[in-house]
C-alpha cells in the first residue's frame, strides 16, 4: 500500500491513472522529489485521505481499516465524490464526444447518426445520474448538520446505481470493436477505446469510494443480488454464465464478485462456495 513516506513522483509512476486524482486535490504537476505526505501539505490536502482514495483506486482489494477510517472527514469524501462529477460532466464526457464524432464522420452517415444518438443518450443519463446523486450528498451533509448521523443516510441502493452507466460504456465499447465499419484501426477509435475504458474504471472506483468510505460497517451486509451471484459462484459459475441466469452484464457481475470479496475478504472460488453453505445453515 502507498504511504505517506513514499515520493509523489514514485506513487505515481506505480500507477498513472493517479494522475487523474490530482486535479480533484487540487495538487498541481512538479512536486521533485517532494514525499506524499509534503506535497498533500504543500497543498492543504489531507494526507490520509489522499492515500485511502489513491490506494482504493490502485489496489482492488485495499478495504480502509476501523482506524483509517476514524481520521476521514465525510465532508472530505462528499467534496472528492463532487470534483469527480465536474470531471465526468466538464472534461471526460466532451472529450470523448469529440473523439467519437470524428469516427463517426469515418463511419458513413447512418453509422454516425446511430453512433451520437447513442452516445448523446448516454451523456443524458450520466447527467441525470449525477444530478441524482448530488442531491444525495447534499441531503448527507445536511443530516450531518442536524445531528442525524452521516453515514446513515448513505442506502445500498445509491452506491449499486452505478452498474446501469457501466454496462452502456461497456456496451459502447463492444459496438466500437464489433460494428462500426472503417478500412482500419483509426487514431480517432484507439483513444475513443481508451477514454471508455478508463473512464468505466475510474466509474468502478468512484463507487468504491461511496461503499467503503459513506457506508457504515453493518451495512457491509451481501445485498439481494450479492447473495444471488453468490450463490450460483458457490454452484460453479462462471461470471458470462451467471450474467446470462440473472440477465444482467458480464462487467456488473464481476462489480458484484469483487465487492462480495471485499465485504467477505474471501478471493477464492471454493472459499465463496464454503462460505455460501455455512451462510444458509
Amino acid at each position: 500500500m502507498f504511504t505517506a513516506r513514499m515520493k509523489m513522483a514514485d506513487m505515481i509512476s506505480s500507477n498513472y491513472d493517479l494522475i487523474l486524482m490530482l486535479p480533484r486535490f487540487g495538487i498541481p504537476l512538479g512536486f521533485g522529489e517532494r514525499t506524499v505526505k509534503e506535497v498533500c501539505r504543500d497543498n492543504n490536502v489531507d494526507v490520509n485521505f489522499f492515500l485511502t482514495v489513491c490506494n482504493i483506486y490502485t489496489f482492488d482489494e485495499f478495504r480502509p481499516d476501523e482506524e483509517e477510517l476514524s481520521h476521514i472527514d465525510n465532508r472530505m469524501v462528499v467534496e472528492h465524490l463532487q470534483a469527480s462529477h465536474r470531471y465526468y460532466i466538464e472534461e471526460r464526457l466532451p472529450h470523448m464526444q469529440r473523439h467519437l464524432d470524428h469516427v463517426a464522420e469515418g463511419s458513413g452517415q447512418q453509422s454516425a447518426t446511430i453512433l451520437k444518438k447513442y452516445f448523446a443518450d448516454y451523456c443524458k443519463e450520466v447527467k441525470e445520474h449525477v444530478r441524482r446523486e448530488e442531491r444525495n450528498l447534499s441531503a448527507m451533509l445536511a443530516s450531518m448538520d442536524e445531528g442525524d448521523g452521516f453515514r446513515k443516510s448513505v442506502s445500498d441502493n445509491y452506491v449499486k446505481s452505478h452498474d446501469n452507466i457501466k454496462d452502456k460504456l461497456s456496451d459502447l465499447t463492444q459496438i466500437i470493436y464489433k460494428y462500426v465499419p472503417g478500412e482500419r484501426l483509426t487514431e480517432e477509435m484507439m483513444e475513443l477505446v481508451f477514454d471508455i475504458l478508463q473512464l468505466s474504471r475510474d466509474l468502478e472506483k468512484h463507487a468504491e469510494i461511496e461503499e467503503l468510505l459513506l457506508l457504515p460497517d453493518e451495512d457491509y451486509a451481501l445485498s439481494e443480488r450479492e447473495q444471488e451471484v453468490l450463490a450460483l459462484v458457490a454452484k460453479g459459475l462462471s461470471s458470462k454464465e451467471i450474467a446470462s441466469q440473472l440477465n444482467i452484464a458480464v462487467n456488473t457481475v464481476n462489480t458484484h464478485r469483487k465487492s462480495i470479496t471485499r465485504k467477505t475478504g474471501i478471493k477464492s472460488v471454493a472459499g465463496l462456495a464454503v462460505y455460501a453453505m455455512l451462510k444458509n445453515n
